[in-house]
């Protein structure tokens, strides 16, 4: 029990020791890396990210069209502001329907959800939300987060620990804290909508474009959706209903 309790304080205080504000935002934030280690992570990574979904794709007007409209989206928008550099990569996967950011400003598009598109702004609106990841620092968030959540589930199965079933009480240690989990990611993904809705405004792309895409992400799922509480992701619903209120928000100068 004392070995538990000391590892819950570790966990605590090395999560709340990693404070920082964001530049953009203002926000303080918990980040398990400083901005410029987020910058070298990125490059480092994207080659390896890139590979997982069949490499880069070949054609140059392709990669210069995305390249292109993200480009246009930070350089005339709140986003120019960050310290990072942003680039943007369409991956050759063509079935695989997917759009992710990783930390520093390394911005992937699947040749799957590419071709799906029929606009350019349903596509400045899936890079909008992406570069919005960025600028959020969801990244570095959700890595802060899942280390104070290892920890704490560390110290549960210590503390709690059954010597009759010790792997029982693992599983559950480790099933609650990816529960608490889940729901940062929800709301990452909510905070993101509503940066892309901002950014679109701000460069004069139609963000009622993003509502688009929503149903094309629907169709692409086949409405195979379990239960919101159960999922990173917010329903097709809830996000329909954030997006229409942050264009009314950002539309009204607020």
């Amino acid at each position: 029990m004392l070995v538990g309790i000391l590892m819950v304080l570790m966990a605590i205080w090395g999560y709340f020791s990693r404070t920082e504000v964001n530049p953009i935002t203002g926000e303080k934030q918990r980040v398990s890396l400083t901005t410029e280690e987020e910058v070298a992570l990125g490059v480092k990574s994207a080659p390896q990210m890139a590979a997982e979904f069949g490499g880069l794709h070949p054609d140059q007007q392709v990669q210069q069209t995305v390249k292109r409209i993200g480009q246009s989206i930070v350089q005339r928008s709140d986003a120019s502001r960050s310290p990072y550099t942003f680039n943007f990569h369409v991956l050759a996967d063509a079935n695989t329907v997917n759009a992710f950011a990783i930390p520093g400003g390394q911005i992937f598009i699947t040749m799957g959800l590419l071709k799906r598109l029929k606009t350019e702004d349903q596509l400045a609106g899936v890079l909008g939300h992406e570069i919005g990841h960025v600028i959020g620092r969801h990244s570095a968030e959700q890595m802060a987060k899942q280390q104070l959540m290892q920890g704490l589930a560390g110290a549960a199965t210590v503390a709690l620990s059954d010597p009759n079933s010790p792997t029982g009480t693992a599983y559950i240690s480790q099933y609650v804290a990816s529960l608490l989990n889940l729901k940062y990611g929800r709301d990452d993904e909510l905070e993101s909508d509503e940066f892309g809705v901002k950014y679109m405004l701000q460069t004069g792309y139609d963000p009622n474009a993003l509502l688009d895409v929503m149903k094309v992400l629907e169709e692409a799922s086949g409405g195979q959706r379990g239960v919101e509480f159960m999922s990173t992701h917010p329903s097709p619903a809830n996000r329909n209903q954030r997006i229409r209120e942050a264009i009314a928000k950002y539309k009204a100068g607020t």
